[in-house]
């Protein structure tokens, strides 16, 4: 990513800056997570990415190459996983394959990734008989079979329970080292960020832009109670009060201003 910005226009046709600057470079295979508060514009870069977004300025480039529209080299899981619910968890999962792979290969590839996922005994069953978990499985096997270059993920887990989280968050980091993706994770969560990344990168807001890049150079797995890992969430948390607090200056002062 290179001096990235992005401006919406308004109802009133007023121009608003989302974030401006974004200089980002992301290693081959390595897991990255955009952190940030409510507005940084986390969810909107990461769109970029995926090229369901124009970018207003500079450019957003993988593998050298301008990217412009959508593609296969890019798998997307967003927080709701969008499946069809009036196809089984394999038609799901072939779906974005056809055209793609022959059928045999798109079968083939189904089959695995659904394994991988742990939910081959649910590949007949529909959307509405699985758990808000194992929707989310299907969604993450669907990307990985179309074997994109790099894996986005927007909040995959946030609407789940903690438990449940605890688990994808482990079956995450199995398909992480068995596939050797780059993954760009958008997260909420200090923890969520810090247990699974190489690096957090952590974005302010008004305008969003990026205001710390951290190495997480820690042993998997990693404990909420090692000390190491309780320092680095302080250090995060101190920089996101922060901003959030900027923020709220800047919409109690619209309040009370005449």
């Amino acid at each position: 990513m290179d001096q990235v910005g992005k401006t919406f226009q308004d109802e009133d046709n007023r121009s608003f800056e989302v974030f401006s600057n974004i200089d980002l470079t992301i290693e081959e295979n390595q897991f990255v997570s955009l952190l940030g508060p409510s507005g940084c514009g986390k969810s909107t870069l990461l769109s970029m990415v995926a090229g369901l977004e124009d970018v207003t300025t500079g450019s957003i480039k993988l593998e050298g190459k301008d990217i412009k529209t959508a593609g296969p080299d890019r798998g997307m899981v967003f927080q709701q996983p969008s499946l069809f619910p009036w196809l089984d968890v394999k038609e799901n999962v072939l779906f974005p394959l056809k055209g793609q792979w022959s059928k045999q290969e798109a079968e083939d590839r189904a089959d695995r990734f659904l394994q991988m996922v742990h939910l081959s005994r649910f590949k007949k069953n529909y959307i509405h008989e699985l758990s808000g978990g194992m929707q989310q499985r299907v969604a993450i096997a669907r990307a990985l079979a179309m074997d994109p270059k790099v894996l986005l993920m927007d909040e995959p887990f946030g609407a789940l329970d903690e438990q449940t989280r605890h688990i994808l968050h482990e079956e995450l980091m199995k398909i992480w080292h068995e596939t050797q993706k780059t993954i760009l994770f958008v997260t909420h969560s200090i923890q969520e960020a810090i247990k699974l990344s190489d690096r957090v990168i952590v974005m302010g807001t008004r305008p969003g832009r990026v205001i710390a890049d951290f190495d997480i150079n820690l042993p998997r797995p990693r404990k909420r109670e090692n000390e190491n890992v309780i320092q680095l969430e302080r250090k995060v948390m101190t920089l996101l009060e922060g901003e959030i607090n900027k923020v709220l200056k800047e919409e109690l002062s619209h309040e009370v201003s005449p």
